[in-house]
């Protein structure tokens, strides 16, 4: 068993042309409750099956499996809501590696920035184009949008 301890931040304006290319990701969720959510994702070449726990604070369990992009692609016509579309770009900042998603589709216009910890008070270097802090606000969550896009805010 895994947990995941993540801090989420907007992003002001990243230079994404001097990063090359990202990888595109498409994801949607199989089931949402008040407990756990299962989501099912491609990622490049790659397909996984996750399920998270409840978060408290900003942590909560995570169990991911890969599983063939085949068969992710078949059960992304099976989720709930609308799938979420993204670039996503891996930036190596002092100790953390940063995520950095572009969302597409219905989504476009939002760009967020993750950081995962060890702990939930770990310090760490924030990038020059790192804005405010989301963490605490659901509507970022990728579930969320999947449900309510950032178009319709």
């Amino acid at each position: 068993m895994g947990i995941e301890i993540e801090r989420k931040f907007l992003v002001q304006s990243a230079p994404f042309k001097s990063w090359g290319a990202g990888t595109q990701i498409k994801q949607g969720y199989l089931a949402r409750g008040q407990q756990a959510t299962a989501r099912v994702r491609t990622y490049g070449d790659q397909a996984f099956i996750t399920i998270k726990g409840k978060t408290v604070g900003i942590s909560r369990q995570e169990f991911e499996y890969e599983i063939p992009v085949q068969e992710a692609e078949a059960l992304l016509l099976l989720c709930e809501g609308g799938i979420i579309s993204k670039q996503r770009w891996k930036i190596k900042q002092g100790e953390h590696i940063w995520e950095v998603d572009r969302f597409e589709g219905d989504n476009a216009g939002l760009v967020v920035a993750e950081i995962e910890l060890g702990s939930e008070d770990e310090s760490f270097d924030k990038p020059s184009w790192i804005g405010a802090e989301v963490s605490d606000d659901p509507r970022y969550f990728n579930g969320a949008l999947s449900r309510m896009p950032y178009k319709s805010w």
